[in-house]
């Protein structure tokens, strides 16, 4: 039976710690009446997260990353706005350059509560952002397909995302050290391969019924079938500091997922390689970022990321056209000339200490860059 063609809607999620402005620490418990005011002027599109020193944002489904991207604008705008208020701030990045994961406190919710009963220490940990990228897939089979597929992509993504250089005041060597943390929790990491829709149902069935989880919300790996929308979610990403880094990142995802079903109309598919090759691409991308080599498992070398980002770009030009985001992917381009964020943190962390800075203030010059990058381009079209 044929597939009816894909919206390839897209919609983005971002998550941002709260900072205080004077301290440059985060807001362990801010006040209430901050997530009020930012409920009243976002119905719908913002929550809180695990910890009380995070807020969620979540666009809504759009045609193209354009759109998206507009309304991404408008969410960091307003809770910028809203925090300013209470003397907080919002910084997109996957991890505080010094805060300490001891002194936090999560939110008192039965779905958080449970979560903090049940994973201890390692919930306890997650002072960690990321970026979700819902594309629009609306054929059940199709997207267990397309899903085993783009599994050799992710470590591409994540690498022009990495925000997460600094960890407990440490500089940790790894551009992206929130993965470390994140794949401390079970059902992480790269999904499995399934053959069927029915097959991949089955599985969390088993789950759910042995009590191991709830419902499919408690998969977290990094990309996955939505359980609330007929989507595939990407989710191995840091959230961008920079938002036409999103944007570009974005545009990517839904264009890959356009290529890959473009593929499968002429009876052609991409390779799929064991995840233990994947795996090591994912490790790359975590420690060197766009700085980097990955593995070209047809050609069975390392190659320099930035060679296999111009592949990619070839490899989705007609798909990129044709969803009307022919800038957002060349933007890619721009991340990896000048560096991801965590590059940047670790560069303004260096210049403050070249210029006489103790530790202390240098990491808080690297939060006063995030306060500063967190909202640029919010005004732009």
């Amino acid at each position: 039976m044929a597939i009816r063609e894909p919206s390839f809607t897209v919609g983005i999620e971002e998550e941002y710690l709260l900072v205080d402005r004077e301290t440059r620490d985060l807001a362990p418990d801010p006040p209430a009446g901050m997530m009020k005011d930012c409920e009243s002027l976002l119905e719908g599109q913002v929550s809180p997260e695990f910890l009380r020193a995070q807020i969620e944002v979540g666009t809504r489904p759009y045609k193209t990353v354009r759109e998206a991207r507009a309304d991404l604008a408008h969410l960091r705008a307003t809770v910028a706005t809203c925090g300013e208020r209470y003397g907080m701030a919002p910084i997109a990045a996957s991890t505080h350059p010094f805060a300490r994961w001891q002194e936090q406190q999560h939110v008192v919710k039965e779905r958080y509560e449970v979560l903090a009963r049940d994973l201890q220490a390692v919930a306890r940990r997650l002072l960690i952002c990321g970026m979700h990228v819902h594309v629009g897939i609306d054929d059940d089979e199709l997207r267990i397909d397309l899903m085993n597929q783009m599994t050799y992509f992710l470590p591409h993504l994540l690498t022009l995302s990495t925000s997460s250089p600094f960890w407990g005041g440490e500089e940790t060597g790894l551009k992206s050290y929130r993965l470390t943390v994140f794949d401390s929790l079970p059902r992480t990491g790269l999904p499995d391969r399934y053959e069927s829709f029915s097959e991949y149902q089955r599985v969390v069935g088993q789950m759910v019924s042995a009590g191991l989880i709830e419902d499919a919300t408690k998969l977290w790996w990094d990309l996955r079938p939505s359980a609330r929308f007929p989507t595939l979610e990407m989710r191995i990403t840091d959230v961008c500091t920079r938002l036409d880094d999103a944007a570009a990142i974005a545009a990517l995802t839904q264009c890959l997922f356009s290529m890959l079903y473009r593929l499968r109309c002429n009876n052609q598919r991409w390779r799929i390689y064991p995840r233990v090759l994947v795996n090591d691409n994912r490790w790359r991308a975590q420690r060197y970022g766009v700085e980097g080599e990955l593995v070209d498992f047809g050609k069975g070398v390392l190659v320099p990321y930035r060679d296999l980002l111009e592949e990619i770009i070839a490899l989705i030009q007609e798909d990129a056209e044709r969803l009307d985001c022919v800038a957002e992917v060349a933007h890619a381009r721009e991340i990896a000339a000048r560096g991801t964020s965590a590059d940047h943190q670790c560069r303004a962390y260096a210049d403050a200490r070249a210029a006489g800075a103790d530790a202390p203030e240098a990491l808080k010059a690297v939060v006063d860059f995030l306060i500063a990058e967190t909202v640029r381009g919010i005004d732009a079209g």
